[in-house]
């Protein structure tokens, strides 16, 4: 994932910060507790394409 990118993209729900998973290939948004899926190196920001978190993944 290219740093720059990061820096730019936001959540789409709540515009706060995301977080990357590299071994996951997701984009983390704790706020809303829900994970995006990156899929060759392209973040998938749609909702409906979002997984909930675990309660253990929301920690930290």
């Amino acid at each position: 994932m290219d740093k720059k990118l990061l820096e730019i993209l936001a959540c789409p729900l709540c515009n706060s910060e995301l977080e990357y998973d590299k071994d996951k290939q997701e984009l983390i948004c704790k706020n809303d507790g829900i994970a995006f899926p990156v899929r060759d190196g392209i973040p998938v920001m749609l909702e409906n394409e979002a997984r909930t978190l675990a309660s253990d993944e929301r920690i930290g």
